[in-house]
């Protein structure tokens, strides 16, 4: 095999030396382009936490560039605590392996089972997003 060209092509294109050096140097551009962005997110998200408190939603205008922040919250059952509490409950047509969430929150909206009575079973997390763009002026 040359060191200019290998004998493969594919739509009349070539892998050369000089697209894998660019590929290489492309890859560590997006690296480092990558860690200044994960650094201005730190940056934003340290900002509204103090603005607006962790795990609260914000946003800021300046001059044409608006900046918010989401903040997503999602909840699921702990597996084990749930099972368990359900066996507890006596409530085993609740369980499929694992808790069955619709079947949950179909008891809790009919009273079959009371939300204490799944106190610790609920797992809440949270997740920030970052937006920024430019607005037509």
């Amino acid at each position: 095999m040359r060191n200019g060209a290998i004998g493969l092509q594919m739509d009349d294109s070539l892998i050369t030396r000089d697209k894998l050096v660019q590929y290489v140097e492309l890859s560590r551009k997006k690296k480092e382009v990558e860690m200044q962005l994960e650094a201005l997110k730190k940056d934003f998200n340290k900002y509204f936490d103090y603005l607006v408190g962790k795990h609260s939603k914000g946003e800021v205008t300046i001059s044409d560039y608006k900046l918010q922040r989401q903040v997503r919250k999602m909840e699921k059952f702990d597996r084990e605590i749930t099972v368990n509490r359900l066996e507890e409950l006596n409530l085993k047509d609740l369980i499929q392996k694992k808790p069955d969430e619709e079947k949950i929150k179909s008891a809790l909206n009919l009273g079959l089972l009371k939300e204490n009575d799944l106190e610790g079973c609920v797992i809440t997390s949270s997740s920030q997003a970052i937006y920024v763009k430019q607005i037509d002026s």
